[in-house]
């Protein structure tokens, strides 16, 4: 399955072929060379300006599929690199409008001179044929095109750009997008926003591939709630499994059965803070958590002391498999960067990137036999979509003996900020705020690779009639009540105290 869009396959086909080449054992520097003319033979361009390149993009996108930066940190170009998970492909970041204002053939050379008057910084001026901007001086404030009353000057702002709520990207001199690390929450809106697919994240796929052929390693993959539907409406959880196990892991449980996990322990939590009369946030979307610890840090107080639901798999998962190699799949590019931040699971893989390794290897999850044994209840995989985490943990809090539990779903960035903007100022109604950084939470994630309407209606058919689930009696059944579920920071490694 692949989106029909021609940035999504260019990506499938270079995860394909860099995948199809580690598990053949044949990924060398001769292979490496010849992806680019294998994907785009011939002389006849497909997408840019000419063959070469197009071999040149595929050539920084195998880089990136490797765990590589597009290209070398020490280039001669002198191109910085971005040292964490999202990265800008040099070759394919073009064919934006670089200048955001421009003035149209509406333009009517009116006598008001309103776009002049309004510019501090003297960058326009008003010729025969109507005004004209003088890139070198403006500043990109936009009043110009406020007081133009024909709205005659065009806000062109690049769509990556214009995705990002936290104002984390910027247009170098060498006019290429630059992600600013200390604004950057790792979303990965930018890159679903990119027309050309010149934001991307880097792949552990090698490094998966490589474990997973060692006979001396114990492999573990670990499938997010939002798996349910991935791969066709047919494909549950349980065929999915299968698939994994036939692609080479050795053990396969669902992340939904931290979900449970999580719910349980921020229900506790919770349960504390409010007789004390103190508010809270989740703390299971690593995006959320970076809105906060970068944008809000007064309050970091707030955020649940929990570890996400990856975290609590791969806790739970070491006590049973110690030393085991642990892969979490899922839809978000956030967890990749959360890893690198908790040094834990192994790899972070997208639906996307699990789309190409079970393509290299002739992998059907359709005609997979299903794995019935479950593992999580229906709370547990509620956390997939917007409001299910709360759900989950009013759940738990009346398991509890705590049934008046309020929760404040939000759903996208804008929406987690004006609910973090009321907690701030001592306004916030309710008792815990859900924040989900994708609008409609994690199905709707950048590594997805299904339509919505499909991901919804697949989860609803796991999650119907199903309210009666008990957290309490699956934990018991897992013996998962023991797992340390306290996070100890929330800096990266070299950060901390």
């Amino acid at each position: 399955m692949k989106r029909d869009d021609v940035r999504s396959e260019l990506k499938y086909e270079v995860l394909k072929s860099v995948a199809e080449n580690e598990f053949n054992g044949t990924l060398d520097q001769e292979a490496i060379e010849a992806i680019p003319f294998e994907i785009i033979p011939g002389i006849t361009p497909k997408f840019r300006c000419c063959v070469y390149k197009e071999r040149e993009i595929i050539r920084q996108r195998v880089r990136v599929a490797m765990g590589e930066t597009p290209i070398p940190a020490h280039n001669a170009e002198h191109i910085d690199m971005n040292q964490h998970v999202l990265q800008v492909i040099p070759a394919a970041c073009e064919g934006c409008p670089i200048n955001r204002f421009q003035v149209t053939e509406n333009c009517q050379n009116c006598m008001q001179k309103a776009c002049q008057k309004a510019c501090a910084f003297g960058a326009i001026t008003i010729t025969p044929r109507g005004a004209y901007i003088d890139q070198s001086k403006c500043r990109e404030c936009g009043r110009c095109a406020s007081a133009c009353p024909y709205n005659a000057i065009a806000d062109l702002m690049r769509p990556c750009m214009r995705s990002c709520e936290v104002n984390a990207i910027s247009i170098g001199d060498d006019k290429l997008a630059k992600l600013d690390n200390k604004k950057c929450i790792v979303c990965g809106h930018c890159a679903s926003a990119c027309p050309f697919g010149a934001i991307s994240d880097m792949s552990h796929i090698t490094h998966v591939i490589r474990a997973i052929k060692d006979p001396n390693r114990v492999t573990v993959a670990i499938p997010a709630p939002a798996a349910e539907g991935q791969f066709g409406p047919t494909v549950t959880i349980g065929k999915l499994k299968t698939a994994m196990k036939q692609l080479g892991f050795d053990y396969v449980y669902e992340v939904a059965l931290g979900g449970d996990m999580v719910a349980m322990n921020e229900a506790k939590e919770l349960i504390e803070r409010k007789a004390e009369g103190e508010k809270m946030t989740t703390s299971c979307c690593p995006a959320f958590v970076n809105l906060i610890r970068k944008h809000y840090p007064e309050l970091m107080k707030y955020v649940s002391s929990t570890v996400s639901p990856m975290q609590a798999n791969v806790r739970y998962i070491l006590d049973k498999h110690p030393n085991a190699f642990i892969a979490f799949i899922g839809p978000c590019i956030a967890k990749k960067f959360e890893a690198e931040m908790m040094e834990a699971p192994d790899a972070v893989m997208t639906f996307e990137e699990l789309n190409a390794l079970f393509d290299a290897k002739n992998i059907d999850p359709a005609k997979c036999e299903e794995d019935v044994k479950p593992d999580a209840t229906s709370f547990g995989r509620r956390f997939s979509a917007a409001g299910g985490v709360g759900q989950a943990v009013a759940k738990a809090a009346a398991e509890n003996g705590v049934t008046d539990i309020r929760v404040k779903a939000c759903s996208g960035v804008k929406d987690c900020k004006v609910a973090l903007a009321m907690l701030k100022v001592g306004k916030l109604p309710e008792d815990i705020i859900e924040g989900m950084a994708c609008s409609g939470g994690c199905i709707a994630g950048p590594g997805s690779i299904a339509m919505l309407a499909q991901l919804k209606a697949a989860r609803l058919k796991k999650i119907n009639g199903k309210d009666d689930d008990s957290i309490t009696d699956m934990l018991d059944s897992m013996e998962a009540n023991d797992v340390d579920m306290v996070r100890r920071s929330f800096d990266m490694p070299h950060e901390s105290e």
